[in-house]
């Protein structure tokens, strides 16, 4: 059955894409277009590609009306937005912190990371509801696994700052953890895939793993975990993060 993957024109998700679009049906979506141009030859009808602007509830709800009819196994959701405030980022790229302080902080960035990272994450599960029960009904395992971060844990903040970011992270692990309470017959895990080289910030960052590494650690967790860890928040090793 297809896989839904958000985030995949670049990153993580077009990683997770690479490895899976030769195998199976893979159905990708982000704000911008996503290359195509890797796919083996013959396999170019493997991929159903989407542009959806994920800060809009409309285009999240026209997304799951076209696919309303078709069944979903799984999720990977790979889009999201690192909240820095651009002015600060874009005039000093290598100081990351300097765009996510306290003084730095505005409003507008709060607002759109929340609606990218949180909302956004409610309204595409909540709207791709019916193709992953329809998926349930023909004898699946469904899974959802979302991206997040462990700068989302609350008890684990010792540095402060990061305001947008790890709130916004804060409240994507409560949205998840309320489906997994909430769906039971279905797959709910929230994964921290690590530091990696994306798109997120203009700058590598210090010990940056490529997405290569990230994603091979995660697809090996994925195989060793069942319905009986919906819920958790991990690591890509599989180690238990606190809320």
């Amino acid at each position: 059955m297809p896989i839904l993957i958000t985030g995949a024109a670049s990153g993580i998700g077009l990683e997770f894409l690479k490895r899976w679009a030769p195998k199976q049906i893979c159905i990708a979506v982000d704000n911008v277009p996503i290359p195509l141009d890797w796919l083996p030859e013959g396999y170019e009808h493997s991929v159903l590609a989407y542009t959806v602007d994920l800060t809009s509830p409309t285009a999240i709800e026209k997304l799951g009306q076209k696919l309303k009819q078709v069944s979903i196994s799984c999720i990977i959701h790979s889009a999201g937005i690192r909240g820095l405030v651009s002015s600060i980022h874009q005039t000093n790229p290598t100081d990351v912190r300097s765009a996510e302080t306290m003084e730095s902080m505005d409003a507008a960035t709060m607002t759109t990371t929340f609606q990218i990272n949180a909302l956004g994450t409610f309204l595409l599960v909540k709207e791709l509801f019916s193709s992953l029960r329809l998926a349930l009904q023909l004898g699946d395992e469904v899974k959802v696994v979302v991206m997040s971060s462990r700068m989302g844990s609350i008890s684990g903040n010792n540095s402060g700052g990061g305001y947008a970011y790890r709130a916004s992270k804060a409240a994507l692990n409560a949205i998840v953890k309320s489906f997994a309470v909430d769906i039971p017959e279905m797959t709910f895990l929230m994964v921290h895939p690590g530091r990696v080289e994306t798109g997120l910030v203009l700058a590598k960052e210090q010990g940056a793993m490529r997405a290569e590494e990230s994603v091979s650690d995660m697809i090996a967790l994925f195989d060793r975990l069942s319905s009986k860890d919906s819920g958790r928040f991990l690591d890509r090793f599989g180690e238990d993060i606190p809320f």
